[in-house]
């Protein structure tokens, strides 16, 4: 476990110190007590404050009223908050300490893609956050922070993810037994467990565990029990999973939820992330498309470097989408500038399958018209810009089948290998928490 850091230690004792100032009384008239600002934890050289502590609980009891989700006791949704707070100070600090950086250029198009998305200008977009009582500039770095755990996601577990091809061959031949695939709506509870955790930490939580199966199958609401225990960043979310086949789900999750019927409960599960349980929220009937939608692209890609950084890459496509725009030809700006074998053919990607590219570019590429090219888009290997040439629906081949599986194969350890580099960090990152110290 790390030390503090001695500027904690010395941010701390001003911040007690203001805290002392600002409670003293301004006159001899008697005062109701007012609780300054203090430090509820400590975060490797970072501070969480009961402000942003109580800033952040506020937000998250508003969504769950949205919601219709019974709210779970203040005290217990406070915990959980504080500890979601941790994760994500512990993810930002280990981007900034690691040089992942996103300008305020990369913001800007994201909050264009966001308010383009609402059908709103940026302008438009800010007045009807303003109008709901969120501050622009607050929206702004909620933003950037999710661009930072986004992309150090991709880059410290997607981008290592390997699927093999006897996995690829072991996943055709279920598919082949089991004949059509049904696809499951699937919530879960996630307690996360220490990676080093003692006998007694691995029993406390095991009764924790118990304690939210026990309520679950009692029949209280299980998006309220997973704001109130779960872990996983999908918690004010009711833990939902969405649809999807067994295939796509974890392998310990796929296993349960296949033996449960709708509106059942698993056993308390256990794997290397903790304590899991999952509630099988309804099943549908499914099978294999007989076609798929091919795609004829090609793509420009600037890859960042130690000279080159994301920033400068992301202006200089743009220069490049600029000239593309005013008429001159695609190919010739990605024989000049495009950083990966397709750039002798001018940017030809072929015909492409869904699956066939990494989930951010097939994102930006499904939403481009013919002929339309893309903004700047980012992935684990660049910058890139993309443009759509045809579009066509075909049979789908053998393949196309190895595709599809090493897909499903890829999300179905995504979660798990996100899970696990999540405690890893938390575990790494010295962490104090200072709640209940009055």
């Amino acid at each position: 476990m790390k030390t503090m850091n001695p500027y904690i230690r010395h941010l701390i004792l001003l911040i007690c110190c203001l805290g002392g100032m600002l409670a003293q009384p301004l006159s001899a008239a008697p005062q109701d007590p007012v609780e300054a600002d203090r430090i509820v934890a400590v975060v490797g050289s970072d501070v969480i404050t009961y402000f942003e502590l109580r800033t952040r609980l506020t937000a998250a009891l508003k969504q769950l009223q949205k919601q219709g989700t019974p709210l779970p006791p203040q005290d217990v949704l406070e915990r959980q908050m504080l500890e979601r707070l941790i994760m994500e100070r512990a993810q930002l600090q280990y981007g900034r300490e690691t040089g992942m950086k996103i300008d305020d250029t990369q913001l800007d198009l994201a909050i264009g893609r966001i308010a383009a998305g609402n059908k709103m200008t940026v302008p438009q977009f800010r007045a009807a956050l303003e109008k709901d009582g969120v501050q622009y500039a607050q929206f702004r770095e909620e933003i950037r922070n999710e661009m930072v755990t986004v992309r150090l996601r991709e880059r410290e577990v997607d981008s290592k993810l390997v699927i093999s091809e006897g996995e690829i061959d072991n996943y055709l031949a279920n598919q082949t037994a089991t004949g059509s695939e049904e696809e499951y709506q699937l919530a879960h509870i996630l307690l996360r467990a220490p990676e080093s955790a003692t006998p007694e930490q691995l029993q406390k939580l095991r009764q924790r565990g118990e304690q939210a199966l026990k309520r679950a199958r009692a029949g209280e609401n299980f998006a309220q029990l997973t704001a109130a225990f779960s872990d996983a960043p999908d918690a004010l979310q009711g833990g939902d999973l969405g649809w999807r086949p067994l295939a796509r789900l974890p392998a310990l999750y796929a296993e349960a939820g296949s033996r449960l019927q709708s509106g059942e409960v698993s056993d308390l599960l256990r794997s290397s992330a903790g304590f899991h349980i999952v509630k099988l929220v309804s099943k549908r009937g499914g099978s294999a498309p007989a076609s798929v939608q091919q795609t004829h692209a090609r793509h420009i890609l600037i890859r960042s470097s130690e000279v080159l950084s994301e920033a400068e890459a992301t202006r200089k496509l743009e220069a490049v989408r600029e000239r593309i725009a005013n008429g001159v030809d695609f190919a010739e700006q990605a024989r000049l500038y495009s950083q990966d074998g397709s750039a002798a053919k001018g940017g030809e990607l072929g015909w492409l399958n869904p699956g066939d590219t990494v989930p951010e570019f097939e994102r930006a590429m499904d939403a481009l018209k013919i002929n339309e090219v893309s903004q700047v888009v980012q992935s684990p290997f660049g910058m890139h810009l993309i443009q759509v040439l045809e579009r066509r629906e075909r049979d789908v081949s053998a393949e196309r089948q190895r595709a599809v599986a090493r897909q499903a194969l890829r999300e179905r350890k995504l979660d798990e290998a996100y899970q696990d580099w999540l405690r890893q960090l938390r575990d790494r990152t010295y962490v104090e928490n200072r709640l209940d110290e009055q």
